[in-house]
């Protein structure tokens, strides 16, 4: 894993890139940052390993979909001015790749928000964008599936992705990002030089 190289290409992509020795660092950037605004997010086991949404929550109107079953939480999470969120995998080449099963993070990533910001570990970043696929499909999917209880053939085993058809399948919908998206203000790389979330 090259960070200096992956830090590089994700500028020349259009976003800001920010580093990190540790979580705590990191959590302390963002809670500074976001202040006075509507704040979402979707499941994140790396947003979990920063404890950030209870600081945020202490300043800001925070929308978190995995709160509630209810598709209107998930909707104002979609239309709050910041979203933060993780990606599975990012390349050495800059791009981000996120896997989705209801599609709430990828398409809130996506479109018309003042900022967006993705925060990562190191162990997201791989050397191409076929490895960020792999790792997304054959790493973060079957490990979710399992925390999730999802009745798939991934769920547990990570190393292979069965394409498969069951009800339950996390994989629905991969999404590449090249660059930052148009409708979106600024968007930052957040990256925490340790191990974290799938």
């Amino acid at each position: 894993m090259d960070l200096l190289k992956a830090k590089e290409n994700l500028e020349k992509r259009g976003y800001t890139v920010r580093i990190f020795d540790t979580c705590e660092e990191a959590a302390a950037y963002l809670d500074e940052s976001i202040r006075d605004t509507t704040v979402g997010t979707g499941g994140s086991m790396t947003l979990d390993a920063l404890n950030i949404l209870e600081r945020l929550e202490k300043h800001n109107t925070v929308y978190y979909r995995n709160r509630s079953k209810d598709i209107d939480d998930a909707r104002k999470a979609m239309s709050a001015a910041v979203y933060i969120t993780s990606a599975n995998a990012v390349s050495e080449n800059g791009e981000i790749v996120n896997i989705d099963g209801a599609g709430n993070r990828v398409a809130a990533a996506s479109f018309d928000k003042e900022r967006l910001y993705y925060v990562i570990g190191t162990n997201k970043i791989v050397p191409t964008l076929e490895d960020a696929i792999t790792r997304a499909r054959t790493i973060a999917a079957p490990l979710n599936a399992a925390r999730l209880n999802r009745d798939t053939p991934c769920a547990g085993k990570p190393g292979k992705c069965y394409d498969c058809a069951s009800q339950d399948r996390l994989c629905r919908n991969i999404s590449i990002t090249l660059g930052r998206m148009l409708s979106i203000g600024s968007v930052e790389v957040i990256i925490i030089k340790q191990d974290l979330g799938y």
